[in-house]
């Protein structure tokens, strides 16, 4: 019988699970067993051991008899809380000593609203100690540093990795990840910011311990060459057209949590050098980018033309470009583009919020395109980010 080659080791079963379907997701043949149940021939091996709330000790006694139940595999992930309660320290610390690795801990779960900034972990842009966890009745966190939640169970050094230095991409990270610390905390707030850390983290070792909540992991079992992967889905097109400051509070919400990035016009340039300069963000790989309006102040004839503008400038990145989906904000832009891109109609698939609606093109030559559209004056500031998370879960 062969071993796994992944081992993920979690402390409760909803965690476990959706760790587990990540690999799934990532090509690996996955299962979900209890500690102490046989090991079975799988790619993927999740045990989950239950013991979030075990004392500190009873927890390393745990991981370390599963370690030496299944025996040597290519990559331990010890799978953590998305909020870091329970005994991440400790369990970590005796994970260390049992296998002779370093650990590094990328507790990030963008998609969930989780990023670490500054070695703080934040939840929904909240720092951790001032959410719901720190009020956990069996295991309060008390700090939002990862360094010292995990202190409060290891005596060993701790390096931390910033998001400057993630963002200078993986020479940086190699460099900074050849610590002599057996601790090491990076910072990462979009899913390519997991990809990069794990690319590093191949390029200076074969062996790791991974700390994090799954979605590290998995993308550090890909770059190892264990798992076949992830496709990274194409970028989303946002066309905002509206400038009100509902719009603009909106799209700063993108900024800081999709990391999307845009070309701001004013209506003096033409629409092949807007999509040119649209095009240049999408060479650097970023998952949203878009075209949005500069001034707030304009004339009645660049109100009327800019729709447009606008609209043609994004047919010429659809036809240039793989894209994922289209976001319209504005009456007049969404209208402007559904004709640019000469579409018979619109299926409405769902309501994302009021007035805000998500569906695909219907007929001509980008039949089937997820497509949303949003009132200029439609939502609270994260009204945008729902509507694009949306597009990308259809695409």
């Amino acid at each position: 019988m062969s071993r796994p080659r992944v081992l993920v080791i979690g402390d409760d079963l909803t965690g476990s699970n959706a760790t587990g379907a990540l690999f799934a997701k990532f090509g690996m043949h996955t299962m979900t067993v209890r500690g102490g149940a046989p090991v079975p021939d799988i790619d993927a091996l999740v045990v989950n051991l239950g013991n979030r709330h075990a004392p500190p000790d009873e927890a390393r006694a745990a991981v370390q008899a599963t370690i030496a139940a299944v025996g040597d595999v290519r990559l331990v992930v010890k799978r953590v809380d998305t909020t870091l309660r329970g005994n991440v320290g400790a369990e970590t610390d005796a994970l260390i000593a049992v296998l002779n690795v370093k650990a590094l801990v990328v507790p990030a779960f963008p998609d969930a609203g989780r990023v670490t900034v500054g070695g703080l972990h934040l939840v929904g842009g909240v720092p951790l100690a001032e959410t719901a966890a720190a009020k956990d009745a069996l295991n309060p966190v008390t700090s939002s540093r990862v360094a010292t939640i995990l202190r409060q169970g290891t005596n060993r050094e701790i390096a931390e990795i910033p998001l400057d230095v993630v963002e200078r991409g993986v020479d940086a990270i190699a460099h900074a990840l050849r610590t002599e610390a057996d601790i090491i905390v990076c910072d990462a707030t979009r899913n390519a910011h997991l990809r990069v850390i794990a690319t590093a983290a191949a390029r200076v070792s074969d062996h790791w311990l991974s700390v994090d909540s799954g979605p590290f992991g998995v993308r550090l079992a890909a770059a190892l060459g264990i798992a076949p992967g992830d496709h990274p889905s194409p970028p989303i097109l946002a066309v905002v057209g509206s400038t009100t400051a509902i719009t603009r509070d909106q799209i700063v919400e993108t900024e800081q949590t999709l990391g999307a990035r845009y070309v701001e016009v004013d209506g003096s340039e033409d629409a092949e050098a807007i999509a040119g300069r649209i095009g240049d963000l999408l060479g650097q790989n970023h998952q949203v980018v878009g075209v949005r309006t500069r001034s707030a102040t304009l004339s009645p004839e660049q109100a009327a033309h800019l729709p447009g503008l606008l609209a043609e400038a994004a047919r010429i990145v659809l036809s240039r470009h793989r894209i994922g989906g289209l976001y319209a904000t504005g009456g007049d832009i969404a209208t402007a583009v559904t004709a640019a891109l000469d579409t018979d109609g619109f299926v409405i698939d769902d309501e994302v919020v009021p007035l805000a609606v998500v569906g695909r093109l219907a007929g001509g030559p980008f039949n089937g395109l997820p497509f949303a559209t949003k009132g200029g004056l439609i939502g609270d500031p994260t009204a945008a980010v729902a509507c694009i998370e949306r597009l990308k879960g259809i695409s």
